[in-house]
């Protein structure tokens, strides 16, 4: 099994450190899987990059948080997963609503499971044949140019995944409380 190591700004190559510094003054730490990320300096940096342009977007803060936990049970990401729960209850999604998704099952909200149905579909059919979830996102009251932020959404949420995935941080103790394992989720 391939280890990767946990860094702190301190111990990050040179190229890295900004980047950690940064998400350390937004979050107050640094996440477990961007500190492993940040052992390449290409990826931390577009991770980093990706994510303050997101959080741009004019996806709404509950919005964002659904997109990419529904990203992190796709990817069956079991650190993304207890991140992103817990950020979306700090955002204000509904704890029914954040059980759903952990149980790969659309919320109840009509607009959030519109969101949540086309996240779903850009990633299990890499953006191919998804005209109906288009369709049924813009129904709902999103703007057709969301989708391509929702795209951005999906790419930084998989940077963070699929790293995770390969390396397996420990989740932090802020989000021990929403712990989830892949293979109890019905996706």
């Amino acid at each position: 099994m391939q280890t990767f190591g946990i860094h702190t700004v301190e111990s990050a190559p040179e190229k890295s450190k900004p980047a950690l510094e940064g998400l350390k003054k937004n979050f107050g730490f640094i996440p477990n899987t961007a500190a492993i990320m940040s052992e390449s300096s290409v990826l931390i940096g577009s991770f980093v990059g990706a994510f303050g342009n997101f959080h741009g977007s004019t996806l709404s803060a509950q919005a964002k948080q659904v997109v990419l936990l529904t990203n992190a049970v796709t990817l069956k990401c079991e650190w993304t997963t207890a991140f992103h729960s817990t950020l979306a209850l700090k955002e204000g999604v509904a704890a029914t609503e954040v059980t759903l998704i952990r149980s790969g099952k659309l919320p109840q909200d009509a607009r959030l499971a519109a969101l949540s149905r086309l996240a779903k579909a850009l990633i299990e059919k890499t953006g191919l044949r998804v005209e109906t979830e288009i369709e049924r996102f813009v129904a709902a009251g999103y703007a057709k140019n969301q989708v391509l932020d929702v795209v951005a959404g999906i790419a930084i949420s998989t940077m963070a995944g699929l790293t995770a995935n390969i390396a397996k941080p420990p989740v932090e103790d802020l989000f021990k409380a929403q712990a989830w394992k892949a293979e109890a989720s019905q996706t």
